[in-house]
């Protein structure tokens, strides 16, 4: 769009614009041809055909250098403002289509995230997915607001309003270093964990809840820097968490994973979308339904 523009009868191309401008920035031809990757010679040129379609002279020039006159410090000025509306322009063209490509998800967890754009991605590659994690309560409101496309819950949302469908379910286990007493386990409760030093990833969603709930006399050592998060599980001896869950990264070669029994431990999600939902939302929500049905 725009490739040129319309001077006294000829045509002014864009790009002689942006190199009106680059002369200016750089104070010398030399400096502009450097910044464009273009020769000086050819700069030179197109500069006198710009010269040519405005019908005046925009340089003082001498044997050894050029600078803009009144004129060419005119056209600069108007040359900048096309500039910056073009930008304007491609920015809210990029904005357009970043909002069609994005898919906003209220989610009450982060595993039933990575699996929802696991699968939804082999399908659409260039699809967004800006997940959210929120409580229970929220991740309803949410979507009956119309705050977010889809919506992960523990358990069906009303279908006054949304349709929903089976999306995976997640097992908590305890991460516990190979040097404990409990690394000889082969199941735990948490009743056997309440009361210890537990170290906890702060984006969990729900299982936040739970653990609290669970686990009233342990020590929690909150960490919100996930990598950092990974870092102390690996060398520290506090007890963690982990989970059976698709695209879980968690597990270590020091620990042992052994699963809590407790029936809080288990957590089913379910796929919310709005019964009037737009089309490619709706087909994301088709997809995971089929292929969930698949598996």
């Amino acid at each position: 769009m725009w490739n040129n523009l319309k001077g006294r009868g000829q045509a002014l191309e864009i790009e002689q614009l942006a190199q009106l401008d680059a002369f200016e920035r750089n104070q010398t031809l030399k400096g502009a041809a450097l910044e464009l990757h273009a020769s000086e010679s050819s700069l030179s040129r197109s500069m006198k055909r710009l010269e040519a379609d405005l019908g005046c002279t925009l340089f003082e020039r001498t044997r050894n250098s050029m600078s803009l006159n009144a004129e060419g410090r005119i056209a600069l000025d108007h040359a900048r403002r096309v500039l910056a509306d073009i930008e304007r322009m491609r920015q809210e063209f990029d904005e357009i289509g970043r909002r069609t490509r994005t898919v906003t998800v209220a989610s009450v967890a982060p595993a039933p995230t990575w699996f929802l754009s696991s699968r939804v991605l082999q399908q659409w590659p260039t699809m967004i997915l800006e997940p959210d994690l929120v409580s229970v309560e929220e991740a309803e409101a949410r979507l009956l607001r119309r705050e977010c496309d889809l919506a992960v819950s523990i358990h069906e949302l009303p279908a006054s309003y949304a349709q929903s469908t089976f999306l995976m379910c997640e097992d908590l286990y305890a991460n516990v270093p190979l040097d404990s007493d409990l690394a000889d386990r082969d199941v735990l409760t948490f009743a056997d964990l309440d009361g210890r030093t537990i170290l906890v990833y702060g984006q969990i969603g729900f299982w936040r809840d739970v653990h609290r709930k669970m686990l009233p006399h342990a020590n929690f050592v909150v960490q919100r820097d996930r990598t950092v998060f990974l870092q102390q599980v690996a060398s520290s001896n506090f007890l963690s968490f982990t989970t059976k869950a698709p695209h879980n990264t968690s597990a270590h070669s020091s620990r042992k994973a052994i699963p809590i029994t407790d029936d809080e431990a288990h957590a089913t999600y379910w796929l919310g979308v709005r019964a009037d939902a737009p089309e490619r939302i709706r087909e994301i929500f088709e997809l995971m339904r089929a292929s969930i049905a698949e598996d």
